[in-house]
């Protein structure tokens, strides 16, 4: 597993819960080191570890701790960075959505050899979606249910989320657009201009 996905799980125990569960977490993952690296690449047997240790420690369930991950990477204002990646994808939430094919790609163009699930949208009706998510790690489904509620939150819209069931390396979330401006939404400048002062 890429280190910055492990660094990323990290930066939510410790953003979310403080330093204490996450030196809990080290402990009860069996890890040797307090810190990952975020550009090494880590055994993906030590991912599922330390996402084990974070569910036991917590007590919440495995997709729910996913989902949490999911919105912490949109939401914290420690990962400004990759909100504004996100939101490159479009002006509105329905653009975002059409971006999602491209994801895996841009992120590429951030860091060469950070591989993401394959996505794929598919429109079915007015306002009604599906997104697949083609992973060999089972719950980057949940993930993205998170990224998809912030997001959603970010924009401004009002969405209805379901995970499907899973089948091999492919998950489904169903989409609902209920309303595409329900809520002002989060300043965002895509210029990303700097104070002046």
């Amino acid at each position: 597993m890429h280190g910055l996905v492990n660094r990323a799980i990290e930066g939510f125990v410790r953003d979310s819960y403080g330093a204490d569960a996450w030196r809990e977490v080290t402990r009860r993952a069996g890890l040797e080191v307090s810190s990952f690296e975020p550009m090494l690449t880590y055994d993906d047997k030590l991912t599922e570890d330390i996402l084990g240790a974070i569910v036991r420690h917590l007590g919440k369930p495995r997709d729910e701790v996913l989902e949490d991950i999911g919105t912490y990477l949109v939401s914290h204002p420690n990962l400004e960075a990759l909100r504004r990646l996100l939101r490159f994808g479009g002006v509105g939430f329905v653009d975002f959505l059409h971006s999602l094919d491209d994801l895996p790609g841009r992120a590429r163009l951030a860091v060469e050899d950070l591989e993401l699930p394959r996505l794929e949208l598919r429109e079915h009706a007015a306002n009604l979606y599906s997104l697949v998510c083609r992973s060999p790690h089972h719950g980057f489904g949940h993930v993205m249910m998170g990224v998809l509620r912030a997001l959603a939150d970010d924009y401004g819209a009002l969405v209805l989320l379901e995970h499907g069931e899973a089948s091999g390396d492919c998950e489904v979330i169903y989409i609902t657009l209920i309303e595409s401006a329900y809520s002002k939404g989060r300043a965002f400048d895509l210029g990303g201009r700097a104070a002046l002062g």
